[in-house]
């Protein structure tokens, strides 16, 4: 038996996201999955809703007082979001 037309998983999965136009949704739950990741539980755990819009995070949180912390550190926040995702999902966060 031969094989021809060999592609990797990955890729076949890429080429799909590409031609469903889901790739930068793709993106986009990445970092919102890895919120956890890169800021840790206790900050997981006063997060209430996420969502990105037109290039914007809005993260509902419960507590001002960590919200007020997350807000002096977004810049580093948004860098390493990106990061995760591999390039610039998002530009701005909104911390309500």
């Amino acid at each position: 038996m031969r094989r021809g037309n060999i592609q990797n998983i990955s890729e076949v999965v890429g080429d799909l996201l590409k031609e469903l136009n889901l790739e930068h949704k793709f993106k986009e739950m990445r970092v919102i999955n890895s919120w956890e990741e890169t800021l840790g539980k206790n900050v997981a755990r006063a997060t209430l809703k996420m969502y990105i819009k037109n290039r914007i995070l809005f993260v509902h949180m419960k507590s001002s007082v960590v919200r007020n912390e997350l807000m002096m550190l977004k810049t580093g926040i948004i860098k390493s979001l990106n990061d995760k995702a591999g390039e610039s999902v998002i530009d701005d966060i909104v911390f309500r």
